[in-house]
């Protein structure tokens, strides 16, 4: 079976060399410039992902999200949620990848049809992680006051969770 996917990639950097030899650019020199570019900004962004990523490891070790889901329970039954969606919501604005990681096992356990499932995939597709984007964008161009920005940004993940919810119920 011949998938387009396949030949994207492939037909890109093809363009990009085609390009480059047209407007007489130096490739090689060119990504290498790039590159090193590319490993400056890793390296200026390497403590805030550290700092993510403990928080994210210290908040699934501890407990508090279990608590959390506890906590939230009459909550959830009062709106109709189902409690099995609360742990991604919670770390859904920290880590894509934990909470990609709970939309899967979601999905493996109750079904990719099931309501729990496609609540799963529709709040992944319509929230952000909203922290780590916040964290790291704002450290990288070195903007320290960032408090006018968390409100709106939970609040548009609070909106998509809630749409989230009404399109699929």
């Amino acid at each position: 079976m011949i998938y387009i996917s396949n030949y994207i990639i492939p037909t890109i950097i093809l363009i990009v060399i085609i390009f480059g030899m047209l407007e007489k650019i130096e490739i090689f020199n060119t990504f290498c410039d790039g590159a090193k570019e590319g490993l400056k900004i890793a390296v200026m962004m390497f403590p805030t992902l550290l700092g993510v990523f403990i928080c994210i490891g210290m908040l699934k070790n501890s407990g508090i999200i279990e608590k959390s889901v506890n906590l939230l329970r009459p909550l959830s039954l009062l709106f109709c949620i189902p409690t099995e969606i609360i742990p991604m919501i919670i770390i859904k604005p920290l880590s894509g990848g934990a909470s990609l990681a709970m939309a899967t096992d979601l999905m493996v356990k109750y079904g990719v049809d099931s309501k729990i499932g496609m609540l799963a995939a529709t709040i992944m597709s319509s929230s952000e992680t909203t922290f780590y984007v916040i964290a790291l964008y704002l450290n990288s161009v070195h903007i320290k006051n960032n408090r006018n920005i968390f409100i709106p940004a939970i609040i548009a993940d609070l909106v998509s969770i809630i749409v989230a919810l009404l399109i699929i119920k």
